[in-house]
């Protein structure tokens, strides 16, 4: 068998991981940072009021700020409770 057979099959046998995706929370003056800060408080787990205090703070001075990152799965469950709050977010991959 040549090296080249044997190379492509042991990159065959690799698995690549799933790639993961970005929340981001869009300002558009709709609500407070106030607002901000207690969605992401209470849907992202994990998060500090500290952590959601400066994210709001991107999101008011830079017109967006990553809320999260990880699995697009779950990326597209918090995109939806962030939503359903009034919040202006999407996602995208995390490149």
């Amino acid at each position: 068998m040549s090296q080249e057979i044997i190379e492509k099959q042991e990159k065959a046998g690799e698995t690549k991981p799933y790639p993961n995706y970005r929340v981001l929370v869009i300002n558009d003056e709709r609500f407070s940072f106030e607002h901000t800060e207690k969605c992401l408080t209470k849907y992202i787990p994990g998060m500090s009021r500290d952590k959601a205090h400066q994210i709001a703070l991107k999101v008011q001075h830079d017109g967006v700020g990553i809320a999260w990152v990880g699995p697009k799965e779950v990326a597209e469950m918090y995109y939806e409770l962030l939503k359903l709050e009034g919040l202006s977010v999407t996602i995208e991959p995390d490149c």
